[in-house]
């Protein structure tokens, strides 16, 4: 009875017509920013995150919800027009959607990932309300010990999903984040480390300006060297695809939206990562027919990227919300929001702030219907937008970082911290480094920090093997953790 007063009062909060606004303005804000080439979801969440610092606990919510589903469709619209992916997920989309519009098909190309992206944000979304509480009731099994090991198999995962055939250079760009997350005073004693004598450095290195530079700047000094997008088409054609065509494809929505859901669950794993997955393994269990299709226009094919791509956003907050590790880089932000108006995520979040975890899943819902209205009505005024060139582009969004920067704390040390973490991130980029497990370890570090420490002492007197039988979370992700680590450096390395 409790459960549903809280619901009916979570749905009351989220349904008043400042929350509905809030919640267009962020998903408006999201499609556009998805859509100009060469930017990211990531990129989107990292600088809009500065205009959430002023808002109420809820609207913050929400208006980031809002920014995380517009964006992560935003990408398929410049990815069909002009065949530049917005966002590195939408590029199994350009690779069918462009063919597509150059048939003069662009309208129905669009359409079909605007439905692709509502049916995935529904699958994730009810897988996420599903599986929540079985989650919860695991995680709060998670004493010091399984926390400290839970936090280094999410850097470790996400070193070895994000770095591709060099697993080695995602775990060394983990490392440097865990390094960086020492900064500052100790948080069991109070001992100032790596400080150097620097007293801006006592209260630790703040990730939103980290992440604002690494995934901002750093993409503007990847982009502006290269050549500006070739010409747009005038014409885009009728959008809204037929039902009875869409239908025909609901079983390769259903299984991509699994897939997605999965993927997003990972830390580390990202949207990109499940477009490509379900893009293949669609290309193997589709028909004969449909398959000769694949690579020169194939609906199907939109479907089953899009539908994965967004189902991810429900997985991703999976083990944001219960677990307090983001799944990828975009959840990082989220989490980054929430923590800066005072929630507390993780196993103890339905009892640290009752309510809020319905208030999401409504927030997503609102999004998601929100999300399918924009992008028909933004459709044709991006391809406008596309005519600015990247060289005009590009450093109109340098005083977006150092506002977005700057707005966290009103400090000036964080400006200069964005810039150096440009730099920094721009170099790593060169040499092949990602970025993103950098940016989870500087979240997850402190947390495997403390609990360590805080483990050691509980077992100071305990022999190890007592460890492993008293704890078995502990001991089966002990072998999780070991086996990541032999995964990459004897079979993926190899690879």
């Amino acid at each position: 009875m409790f459960e549903m007063q809280e619901i009916l009062t979570q749905f009351a909060i989220a349904f008043q017509p400042w929350m509905i606004w809030v919640c267009l303005l962020g998903v408006t804000l999201g499609i556009l920013w998805g859509a100009m080439p060469g930017l990211s979801t990531t990129m989107a969440m990292a600088l809009l995150i500065g205009l959430s610092t002023g808002m109420t606990q809820h609207v913050s919510v929400m208006f980031m919800l809002g920014v995380y589903t517009g964006s992560v469709f935003g990408g398929a619209i410049s990815a069909v027009l002009i065949n530049i992916p917005g966002t590195p997920d939408a590029v199994p989309t350009m690779m069918e959607g462009h063919q597509l519009a150059k048939r003069g098909e662009g309208g129905l190309a669009l359409g079909t990932a605007i439905m692709g992206s509502f049916m995935g944000n529904w699958i994730g979304i009810i897988l996420l309300i599903a599986f929540i509480p079985a989650i919860l009731f695991l995680a709060l099994q998670f004493r010091s010990w399984e926390m400290f090991l839970l936090s280094m198999w999410g850097i470790a995962i996400c070193g070895s999903m994000s770095a591709g055939d060099s697993p080695i250079k995602g775990w060394i760009s983990g490392w440097i984040g865990l390094l960086i997350s020492f900064v500052g005073l100790d948080a069991l004693h109070g001992v100032p480390r790596f400080t150097f004598g620097v007293r801006m450095l006592e209260d630790g290195i703040s990730y939103i300006p980290l992440l604002i530079g690494l995934f901002g700047l750093t993409e503007i000094l990847k982009v502006l060297p290269q050549k500006s997008p070739p010409g747009i088409p005038s014409e885009v054609g009728r959008i809204i695809p037929p039902m009875k065509k869409l239908l025909t494809y609901s079983r390769a929505a259903f299984r991509s939206g699994i897939i997605g859901t999965i993927i997003g669950a990972i830390p580390g794993a990202g949207a990109n990562v499940a477009s490509f997955l379900s893009y293949d393994i669609g290309r193997r269990r589709a028909s004969e027919e449909e398959r000769q299709k694949w690579g020169k226009g194939s609906y199907e094919a939109i479907v089953c990227a899009e539908v994965a791509n967004n189902a991810n956003i429900g997985g991703s907050m999976l083990p944001t919300l219960t677990l307090g590790i983001p799944g990828n880089a975009a959840a990082a932000a989220i989490l980054a929001a929430l923590e800066m108006k005072n929630i507390v995520v993780g196993p103890t979040i339905q009892t640290e702030n009752p309510g809020i975890i319905y208030f999401i899943y409504i927030g997503l819902i609102i999004a998601n219907f929100l999300m399918y209205g924009m992008a028909i009505a933004l459709i044709k005024p991006c391809v406008k937008l596309f005519s600015l060139p990247r060289t005009l582009l590009m450093p109109l969004i340098i005083p977006i970082c150092v506002m977005g920067a700057f707005a966290v704390a009103l400090n000036y040390f964080d400006v200069y911290l964005m810039f150096i973490a440009g730099i920094v991130g721009y170099v790593l980029h060169r040499f092949g480094f990602p970025l993103a497990p950098m940016v989870l370890a500087v979240i997850l570090g402190p947390l495997a920090d403390v609990n360590m420490r805080r483990a050691l002492l509980v077992f100071e007197d305990d022999h190890w093997w007592s460890i492993l039988i008293d704890r078995p979370i502990g001991t089966v992700l002990v072998i999780i953790v070991i086996y990541t680590f032999y995964d990459g450096i004897f079979k993926r390395g190899k690879e």
